[in-house]
């Protein structure tokens, strides 16, 4: 089976590696959303090690970090080398309103998922309504 030449996505794989000269952390799509009393968060990480997921709260900040190690052709020859490896980092502001001590993560087939509570006093309470129309005792003034 020959391959043919596609000047097309040589100069899109050239044009990435250019711009992916930096050696700085990968980005890590992913997706977030609320259900009930808890965030939860969704992130792609297929063919991470489980060992190198971390997930760290410092104050109002997650941050998310992960390591991919580059495989080697052994005595082969690359035809395409499009997976990134290296570092990933996501952080995120979790901002008020959220029990820090209470997030959980776990690490299934490629995805990471974090679930965040609400803390108590940030979720939606009923206000007490009290009245006032209650009727008073008349007092009579006498001259």
């Amino acid at each position: 089976m020959a391959m043919m030449f596609d000047p097309f996505r040589e100069l899109d794989r050239l044009a990435a590696n250019l711009l992916d000269s930096q050696q700085g952390p990968r980005f890590m799509p992913i997706d977030l959303y609320r259900e009930a009393d808890h965030y939860i968060l969704h992130a792609d990480l297929p063919g991470i090690d489980p060992g190198s997921v971390d997930v760290d709260v410092d104050g109002q900040v997650l941050t998310l970090r992960a390591e991919r190690t580059p495989r080697s052709a052994e005595g082969g020859k690359w035809l395409a080398h499009e997976r990134p490896s290296g570092s990933f980092l996501r952080q995120l502001n979790l901002g008020d309103g959220i029990d820090t001590a209470g997030i959980s993560a776990n690490y299934d087939n490629g995805v990471l998922s974090v679930m965040i509570p609400v803390s108590e006093r940030a979720k939606p309470r009923k206000v007490e309504i009290s009245s006032s129309a209650a009727p008073q005792k008349q007092q009579s003034v006498t001259a």
